[in-house]
């Protein structure tokens, strides 16, 4: 019985979708945004010599390099127009939303609801600008400086090579965040994390390719393959059951009486998810992590500080002080984002003002303390996942020299992303037959 009603609801899901047209059009206007998105990322930097930058890119593959340009799909490592992504919009978010924890300005902006988002969005948008002149400069510089075995990476280095990656990069950068908000208006999901998914998925293929071609030639065992991809399923699958679970506060509302009629009494829940911080405490920690060894990198080890040089060794893929520094800095950004999406003085305000309360708890301070008390716990159990899933890759290409970067930040973004976006379609499936359900009721009653 059980089967045949979830055959018959997916049967009846899949006749809405056929009938839902405008679900259909948004779909595609997503599809086309993506497919444009990845058209950019093989356009190149003019100036650029190819073979250095390949034979270069090899060598930085295990830096910050290598992390974002699999956030970037490859644009990055091919130096393309699109090779900043979407990164520097979302740094700047990132920095406007602690902006608003530190400035009451902001946080008063924030608390104005529409009007106040609006306002900062435009700040977001300002000093995404800001970010990507800065960092499209650094790359400019840094391209004139690199070299390899086949002679200096750019042709005609000099003010007009700056002038123009500066152009092409932040123009890039502006037409993704443009583009993004397309998809979020007339598509389907969020654009901008749609656009990180669609370069990390793109580049799966290629690592796939790479891990069967060292089976074929004997580098990795076949007994090894079969295990990495049991491993990425069950993986997958544990990512999939974390971001789902979540913690449900009962709410409880006093019943009132106006007249004859009584009004509320009703109970309901409090969500609070064990990773509310999401993918920004690894993506913050590897980043931080990096930046010597990629520093190390670019100079090839000439006129380097010993401490640098020492720091750059220590913190290598697998050594004991890179893992243990990436399970704190994940552990302390876990904490600290979440106590910026998460105000449970707020949230206790909130309550006390529309009469809920938490059954065997005083409304007010004593309600705040105990989300708090909540909360913790949960950032504890959701701060020790992230380190699990994210500590994976490190094992695999230390250990095993396992040439993709599996799990960690392109695992929980592909998973949280999917789930979003589905769970967008089933919103937008239940409103199309809510509205074929009123339009009959409607010509039943014009009929009688």
């Amino acid at each position: 019985m059980a089967s045949a009603a979830e055959q018959l609801a997916a049967s009846l899901n899949f006749g809405a979708f056929a009938k839902a047209e405008e679900l259909k059009k948004r779909l595609w206007f997503t599809l086309g945004a993506l497919i444009v998105y990845r058209l950019g990322t093989y356009i190149p930097l003019p100036g650029i010599d190819p073979h250095v930058l390949s034979e270069m890119f090899q060598q930085g593959s295990t830096g910050i390099l290598g992390m974002f340009d699999v956030l970037a799909g490859g644009a990055l490592s091919r130096m393309t127009i699109f090779a900043l992504t979407i990164m520097p919009y979302i740094s700047a978010s990132i920095i406007i939303q602690l902006g608003t924890a530190l400035s009451p300005k902001l946080e008063a902006l924030k608390k104005e609801g529409p009007t106040g988002r609006k306002v900062l969005n435009q700040y977001t948008r300002y000093f995404t600008v800001i970010l990507a002149i800065a960092q499209a400069y650094g790359v400019a510089v840094g391209l004139e400086a690199a070299s390899g075995s086949r002679g200096a990476l750019v042709l005609d280095p000099g003010l007009f090579f700056r002038v123009t990656t500066v152009l092409t990069l932040t123009g890039g950068t502006l037409f993704l965040m443009w583009l993004g908000e397309q998809i979020q208006q007339r598509g389907i999901g969020n654009g901008i994390s749609l656009i990180i998914m669609a370069g990390i998925v793109a580049e799966l293929p290629r690592a796939l390719v790479g891990t069967l071609e060292l089976g074929r030639t004997g580098a990795l065992s076949t007994i090894f393959i079969l295990f990495l991809l049991v491993m990425v399923v069950a993986v997958i699958a544990f990512v999939v059951f974390m971001e789902r679970a979540q913690r449900r506060l009962l709410v409880q509302y006093p019943k009132r009486q106006h007249g004859n009629r009584v009004f509320g009494g009703e109970a309901s829940h409090l969500p609070l998810k064990i990773n509310a911080a999401g993918v920004i405490p690894p993506i913050f920690a590897s980043s931080l992590l990096l930046m010597p060894t990629t520093f190390a990198q670019f100079s090839g080890g000439q006129n380097m500080p010993d401490w640098l040089v020492w720091i750059s060794t220590a913190l290598g893929h697998g050594r004991p002080a890179y893992v243990i520094l990436y399970m704190a800095l994940i552990i302390f950004f876990a904490f600290f984002y979440t106590s910026i999406q998460f105000n449970p003085v707020e949230t206790a305000d909130n309550l006390k003002k529309n009469g809920g309360f938490i059954p065997g708890i005083r409304p007010g301070q004593r309600t705040a303390e105990y989300i708090d008390y909540v909360l913790t716990r949960l950032t504890v159990i959701g701060s020790l996942y992230l380190c699990v899933v994210c500590l994976l890759p490190e094992i695999l290409i230390s250990q095993y020299s396992v040439p993709f970067y599996f799990g960690g930040t392109s695992i929980l973004i592909i998973v949280s992303v999917t789930m979003d976006t589905v769970a967008q379609i089933q919103s937008h499936l239940i409103a199309h037959q809510y509205e074929g359900l009123i339009k009959k009721a409607r010509l039943k009653g014009s009929r009688k």
